[in-house]
């Protein structure tokens, strides 16, 4: 007959804690680096904000297309556009 030695089944009974074991920190370490990572992102946001649109955004944009409105020299048709870039002939303006 076989015989077991008590030592045997006490030794095998007796396990050590989960972060003695590696392959935990692999399962556990992937989630909580997304967790700090979170907070990190948390801390950024509270403390640095995005400016939001300028208060007075419709009155700068009224200003824009003023401005944009006197120039003309760069907005012709793209034929001519074209045109004036193989032949330097700056084309006429309507």
């Amino acid at each position: 007959m076989n015989h077991i030695n008590r030592n045997d089944l006490d030794n095998e009974a007796q396990s050590k804690a989960w972060w003695h074991y590696g392959h935990m920190w692999l399962v556990v370490g992937g989630p909580l680096t997304v967790v700090v990572a979170s907070f990190v992102t948390l801390y950024f946001a509270v403390k640095l904000p995005d400016p939001v649109v300028d208060a007075d955004y419709y009155r700068k944009g009224i200003e824009i297309n003023k401005t944009l409105e006197g120039r003309h020299d760069g907005l012709v048709p793209a034929i001519q556009g074209r045109n004036h870039a193989a032949t330097g002939i700056k084309p006429g303006q309507p």
